[in-house]
């Protein structure tokens, strides 16, 4: 093969060429596979991050639902407790209000029996008057003999 001017030429365009592609375009195309290379490595380190805390979130969710439904159960048994509380208050209080009716009921019918026994009393001194009256045929007076009048009814 013969080496002339023409191949001489080409070698030499081809080295200029060799040069100016490695001096001026071949840094900014590995810059921008290295740039591109990183910025993938970073998305796909963010999408590792990303997916450990969205399993974290996932846990911390499950706790405070867990947690919640703990608490839910908790207010429900004290609000179940504060209504037998209540109940049972409310119970005790009847009771007692039944018991001061009943009281005042019994403290009336002692007071309406004391009444009627001395209006019994009364009566009774009056008809005992009365039938001491037919008995000895003349009329007593009552405002002279009350005190004889209460001293019987006394003994009644």
């Amino acid at each position: 093969m013969d080496i002339n001017a023409t191949i001489i030429g080409q070698f030499i365009t081809f080295a200029i060429l060799v040069w100016f592609t490695m001096r001026y375009v071949w840094p900014p195309v590995t810059k921008a596979l290295s740039d591109r290379e990183k910025k993938i490595a970073d998305g796909l380190e963010a999408a590792e991050r990303s997916k450990r805390e969205l399993e974290m979130a996932e846990h911390k969710v499950l706790a405070i639902i867990r947690e919640a439904k703990q608490n839910a159960t908790q207010i429900l048994e004290q609000a179940n407790l504060h209504s037998t509380q209540l109940i049972e208050e409310a119970k005790s209080q009847a009771k007692v209000e039944g018991q001061r009716i009943v009281d005042l009921a019994q403290g009336e019918i002692d007071r309406m029996v004391a009444q009627a026994k001395e209006s019994l009393k009364a009566q009774l001194a009056t008809l005992a008057v009365a039938g001491a009256e037919k008995i000895i045929q003349q009329k007593l007076d009552l405002n002279s003999h009350h005190e004889l009048l209460t001293q019987l009814a006394k003994a009644i």
